[in-house]
């Protein structure tokens, strides 16, 4: 069977992977169900030039690993990859650093990290490479003869074509994606701001069959909305029963989970329920908003102005409402363990996501899979979250609109028993549907055929390709009549 070779910028170990969240659960889960290794950063970083390649196996599973230099955090992660690709992405222009000089080290490191990975790779691998920080990698690959399958998949969203011409690199970026068999975006909007960026950067063609044509590459590029798996966040037996009787409170939790970042929404957030509290004082004492902003990026100076501006707003409003034995907002500068993530979802009536711009958001997901179906919770979600497309009979509304948020938090708490049973019911069967399994199995399939497609085309394709390609087809359709088994357990 193929080997899965999973390319990130970050690298965990597979000991705590499944407990970290984000990115690393939807990577775990996937090579949980296949054979391969998981390439990357480790997250240190050393004092030296020369890199070591560090090797770790655990339950069965091979992570391959090198650290960063200080100048590589500095220009490659922090620089190019977080001040200038993040904020562009999010159509943030105001917040890109362009002119810092970051490009060359960001470039550096794509090509390191491709020249460890090179020697890895067998015929039969097929390449799934992971977000902003590697855009280059198919490129760098291709360059030192990897001609295998190498797919790439963008956990952010994409802003308008507008904003990703603004990069002075832009046509180097075109260029880089060209590499890639297939490109897997969270949201059909997403797509078409991406096709339009190749199409006005270096003149990409759309074809008939759907693909663009870029210099002398055809390029896939598809919608996979990655998903979560419901079945680690539902009740045993009992267990709502004996979570209801434990909890004596009268007040009703409103949680948000967020990483501390401008694109989250939270001093929007924030200003609506203050607002809320100001416009609906019967509700004072009755609800209490607890919000988690882990740290994020600190030495990146938006990230400190945002950090001093939730303090603010949060001490404004508690000392405007609060009282000696209730504080309306409980701010929560750290991580919460995913472990305890469950029990916290549980107890809380409203989950209230409202990024301003969000890849997919999957603590929107997770909050709907925690619920009980007897007496749900409601999910209060932003329009701009990539998951507003799955989550329709979510409570959406517009973060930019301080009296929608206000609006949608008193719908969320007013909201009777029948219709939130209704909604749940139809949103738990999207995420269901819309599972990890089902996010990693159709990428993996496209991937495939889009493979196929690049030998079918390539004046250098060598008979042994052809062979590897075959062998990966066959494993494409075990893989296929594996998960559609599992559909019907």
């Amino acid at each position: 069977m193929a080997r899965l070779v999973m390319v990130s910028n970050r690298v965990i170990d597979f000991n705590v992977a499944q407990q970290a969240g984000g990115v690393a659960v939807a990577i775990y889960n996937t090579l949980a169900r296949q054979s391969g290794f998981w390439f990357g950063w480790d997250g240190q970083i050393v004092d030296s030039d020369r890199v070591e390649i560090k090797v770790s196996r655990a339950n069965g599973h091979m992570t391959v690993t090198e650290p960063l230099t200080p100048a590589d955090y500095a220009e490659y992660y922090l620089g190019y990859s977080n001040s200038v690709l993040w904020p562009v992405f999010h159509n943030r222009l105001d917040l890109a650093q362009f002119e810092a000089g970051y490009y060359s080290r960001y470039v550096a490191v794509n090509e390191r990290f491709a020249s460890h990975l090179a020697p890895l790779i067998e015929p039969d691998d097929v390449i799934w490479v992971h977000d902003y920080h590697l855009l280059p990698m198919a490129l760098e690959l291709r360059k030192l003869g990897i001609e295998n399958p190498i797919g790439y998949f963008l956990h952010i969203p994409v802003g308008p074509a507008q904003a990703l011409l603004a990069i002075p690199e832009n046509k180097e970026m075109a260029r880089a994606l060209s590499a890639y068999d297939l490109i897997g975006l969270q949201t059909q909007s997403d797509v078409r701001n991406l096709i339009d960026f190749i199409q006005q950067s270096v003149f990409g063609r759309l074809l008939p069959s759907g693909r663009i044509r870029v210099f002398e590459a055809e390029l896939d590029i598809g919608c996979f909305p990655v998903g979560i798996d419901p079945a680690d966040f539902a009740f045993s037996p009992g267990e709502a029963e004996a979570l209801k009787a434990a909890d004596t409170s009268e007040t009703n939790r409103i949680i948000g989970i967020d990483r501390l970042d401008y694109t989250k929404g939270l001093p929007q957030k924030f200003r609506a329920y203050g607002k809320f509290l100001d416009e609906y004082p019967d509700y004072r004492r009755r609800i209490v908003l607890s919000q988690f902003a882990p740290p994020t990026r600190e030495s990146v100076e938006a990230y400190a102005d945002i950090k001093a501006e939730l303090e603010s707003l949060a001490g404004s409003i508690n000392g405007r409402f609060g009282e000696l034995d209730w504080v309306p907002i409980n701010y929560i500068h750290r991580t919460i363990p995913r472990a305890e993530l469950r029990d916290v979802y549980r107890s809380s009536r409203i989950g209230w996501v409202t990024p301003l711009m969000d890849g997919m958001n999957l603590v929107a997901k997770e909050f709907i899979a925690c619920q009980d179906p007897a007496d749900p919770g409601v999910l209060i979600l932003s329009k701009f979250a990539g998951a507003a497309a799955q989550l329709a009979d979510a409570v959406l509304v517009n973060p930019y609109d301080v009296n929608d948020m206000v609006q949608g938090l008193r719908i969320a708490l007013e909201m009777p028993l029948d219709e939130r049973r209704e909604r749940h019911d139809r949103l738990l069967s999207g995420i269901r549907k819309n599972d990890s399994n089902d996010w990693s199995h159709s990428y993996f399939s496209a991937l495939m055929k889009a493979g196929q497609r690049r030998f079918a085309r390539s004046p250098k394709s060598s008979p042994e390709m052809g062979q590897a390609l075959e062998r990966l087809q066959s494993s494409a359709k075990k893989i296929s009549h594996l998960a559609d088994l599992r559909q019907t357990w």
